[in-house]
């Protein structure tokens, strides 16, 4: 399978998005800041990276927590995954909330989120007078048992 094309451009010291490993499946992204961001507990902030990217159409961008972030520091992307949609070009930025007992100070350059790119499909919405029946039917939250 060939890899999307994705076109990147780097605010001044800002870094490109890198795979750690070989089977990673997200690309680490940095935040750009000028100074760092203090997230006391319980609360977020909107962490810029400096990254603008051009995503082929029929692809999306998802932006995920960093696993190591989020077990040692109690810090995740509040929004994830959030979806970078093909069309879009304004710089990404991160939703940061730290769910940890200590403050946590995100430095430049810290790798914050994960981006994994991924191909999307696009629904027909057909209205209709039934739908079919389902083993589950209406059954919401928790319907399913564990």
């Amino acid at each position: 399978m060939d890899a999307p094309m994705v076109a990147i451009e780097l605010a001044a010291g800002a870094i490109a998005p890198e795979y750690q490993t070989a089977g990673s499946a997200g690309a680490d992204i940095r935040a750009r800041l000028d100074a760092p961001v203090c997230l006391a507990p319980g609360s977020r902030s909107v962490v810029p990276t400096g990254l603008r990217i051009q995503l082929p159409e029929g692809y999306e961008a998802q932006v995920r927590s960093r696993s190591g972030l989020a077990s040692k520091h109690g810090v995740i992307c509040l929004n994830a995954p959030g979806t970078i949609d093909s069309d879009y070009r304004g710089e990404i930025r991160v939703i940061l909330q730290n769910h940890g007992a200590q403050p946590y100070t995100v430095a430049d350059g810290d790798r914050i989120a994960q981006l994994v790119v991924q191909p999307v499909s696009r629904a027909r919405f057909v209205e209709a007078d039934n739908l079919d029946e389902s083993e589950r039917g209406a059954g919401g939250f928790g319907s399913t048992g564990r």
